[in-house]
Formats: C-alpha cells, sequence, structure tokens
C-alpha cells in the first residue's frame, strides 16, 4: 500500500477541525466525557446528527469528525474509491482519529481521561487499525502523520463498533491492540455489504482486546439511515432505538 503524503499532526489537526461538528449538553459548565464519531464509508449522514444529539443528552460532548470535506471527496467519489478501498484505507483514516483525540484533549471543557469512539463500517474499521498499528515507523508511514507520540490514542477508554467493516486490508483479527478500551460490536444479521465479520471480531478478542459482540437480528447494514440509496439498506427504528441505549450506557460508564 503506497504511504500517505506526509504531515504534521498539527496540519492534519487544521485541516479537520473547521470541519467539527461539536455538540455539547445543554447548560453544561465544566468537563464532560467526549464521544468523537466517524462516519462510514459513504460520509457524514443525517442520523449521525441525531447520534450526537442523544450523546449530549446522555452528558457527553460529541465530535463529528468529516474526513471527507477538507479532501475534497464528494459522496459519488466516496462510492467509487473509498468503498472499493482503492483510496483512504482504515489504517491511513486512523490519523484524523489520532488528531481528533489530540484536539478533544486541548479543549477546556473535554475530560481527557473519559474518551469514546464510535465508528460506523469504515469508521469502525479505522477506530481497529487505530488500535493495532504499531507506534514509530508504521504508524507514522499508514497516516502520514510524521510526529507522532508514542501513543496518540491515550485517554481513550471505550469504543463502540457498528457493523465494522474487518476484512480485506483491515488489521481486525491479526495482532494485538496496543491499548484494550472496552469495546462493544454491533453485527447486523442481513449485512450484506461488509461480509463476514464476527469471526475477524473473535479472533481479535481472543488475542485479549474486552470486545462485547452484540448481534441485532433482522438488522441491515446502516439500519438507522432512513435516507440510504442502497436497496440492501433497511431503516429499522427498533434497532436504532437500541443502538441509542447502547451508546447511552457506554457513555454512563466512561
Amino acid at each position: 500500500m503506497p504511504s500517505a503524503a506526509a504531515e504534521t499532526l498539527e496540519h492534519r489537526i487544521e485541516q479537520l477541525a473547521p470541519h467539527f461538528i461539536v455538540r455539547r449538553p445543554e447548560g453544561a459548565t465544566g468537563r464532560t466525557p467526549v464521544v468523537i464519531m466517524l462516519h462510514g464509508c459513504g460520509g457524514p449522514r443525517p442520523f449521525i446528527k441525531d447520534m450526537a444529539e442523544r450523546a449530549a443528552r446522555a452528558g457527553a460532548t460529541a465530535i463529528i469528525v468529516d474526513s471527507y470535506a477538507h479532501r475534497r471527496i464528494s459522496r459519488v467519489a466516496a462510492f467509487a474509491t473509498v468503498c472499493t478501498g482503492a483510496r483512504l484505507q482504515g489504517r491511513e483514516r486512523a490519523g484524523d482519529l489520532y488528531a481528533a483525540i489530540a484536539w478533544a484533549r486541548r479543549q477546556s471543557w473535554a475530560d481527557a481521561d473519559a474518551i469514546a469512539a464510535i465508528g460506523w463500517s469504515h469508521g469502525s474499521w479505522t477506530i481497529m487499525d487505530a488500535l493495532a498499528l504499531r507506534p514509530g515507523a508504521e504508524m507514522r508511514r499508514a497516516t502520514g502523520i510524521e510526529d507522532l507520540s508514542d501513543e496518540p490514542l491515550r485517554g481513550l477508554a471505550r469504543t463502540m463498533l457498528v457493523y465494522p467493516y474487518a476484512s480485506i486490508g483491515s488489521l481486525c483479527g491479526q495482532r494485538e491492540w496496543r491499548i484494550t478500551p472496552q469495546s462493544t460490536a454491533i453485527v447486523a444479521q442481513h449485512d450484506y455489504i461488509v461480509g463476514p465479520t464476527r469471526g475477524a471480531l473473535e479472533r481479535q478478542r481472543a488475542r485479549g482486546a474486552p470486545i462485547e459482540i452484540v448481534w441485532f437480528e433482522g438488522a441491515t447494514h446502516a439500519f438507522e439511515d432512513q435516507y440510504a440509496e442502497d436497496p440492501r439498506v433497511r431503516y429499522n427504528p427498533a434497532a436504532t432505538a437500541r443502538e441509542y441505549n447502547m451508546l447511552r450506557d457506554m457513555i454512563a460508564a466512561l
């Protein structure tokens, strides 16, 4: 895989931060837990804003990270290149997560030891590769960020992996994670987009990652998306409500 173009962490932050959507809890005055939200390969979707609202109601500050805006990746281009694996694979996009955490830790309203990350599909791939990359040359080469600290995920306590991609190109199941946040993986019964993922998740769990694998019976990929164009996707309000509850419980545990 070709290396990402080299840049500093500060430059990645400067590229991403203008496009962050930050949702704070109503009336919050002190530090709050932080939930960083990473969209799927199709780009930001309206339901992620709904998730951010739910996170804020549960007492956390949500940060929606748009990985496409500064890269000028349209939804059409995303389907043609990112969703096919030709561009911006999970280990490269891991640099966006590292940058978002670094930015969050600087904010006066953030509890720097109570950070969670939730990713949908490609966003989950990003989180898992971010946990698996080896510090040093591999991490710098994969992300394109040349001055990463020894542990750019410092403060990450929990993750939620929603219909995660864990197949070709993913590091899931292949090596131990550097740190082991408590994680929950949602696997949708009728997910015909990412393909089988449970085996890779179980291998990761066997390597010591504390992952709870939750089966969503009757659900498809992107079951929260009322506006999906893909015929393999069906909006499922009951599954979406269940995910809301899991998000709330994750925040309560931070």
